[in-house]
């Protein structure tokens, strides 16, 4: 998998400063995946609130990284939890968004040394 991460959204957000584009970068490799793999726990268990906060905080996130299969997981997950879907879709849908951020975060790591 290669092409993961579209960062025109970042490059757009720093006017083309690239130490706060290291800086985000940075942020990016460190903070989702703990919150990604909270969300994994979440959807298996009986605290979709929290789920719903979780992913509804992911949203800015996932617009920094630019992936667009993560982005659209992650919003079914905030349709699911307002009512729109099937709960049953969370878990595999919640792994996913963790399985495609190992990708990203390689992909993050090589533009942060390019930087």
């Amino acid at each position: 998998m290669t092409n993961n991460i579209d960062l025109s959204y970042m490059e757009l957000m720093t006017d083309g400063d690239v130490e706060m584009k290291k800086v985000m970068i940075e942020m990016l490799l460190d903070e989702p995946e703990g919150e990604l793999i909270k969300m994994v726990a979440l959807a298996d268990g009986e605290d979709l609130a929290t789920l719903k906060s979780i992913s509804h905080k992911m949203k800015s996130t996932l617009s920094f990284v630019g992936n667009k299969e993560m982005t659209t997981k992650n919003a079914k997950i905030e349709l699911i939890l307002d009512g729109g879907g099937d709960i049953a879709e969370l878990a595999e849908l919640t792994a996913r968004l963790v399985e495609i951020f190992q990708y990203v975060k390689k992909e993050l790591q090589q533009v942060l040394e390019t930087l």
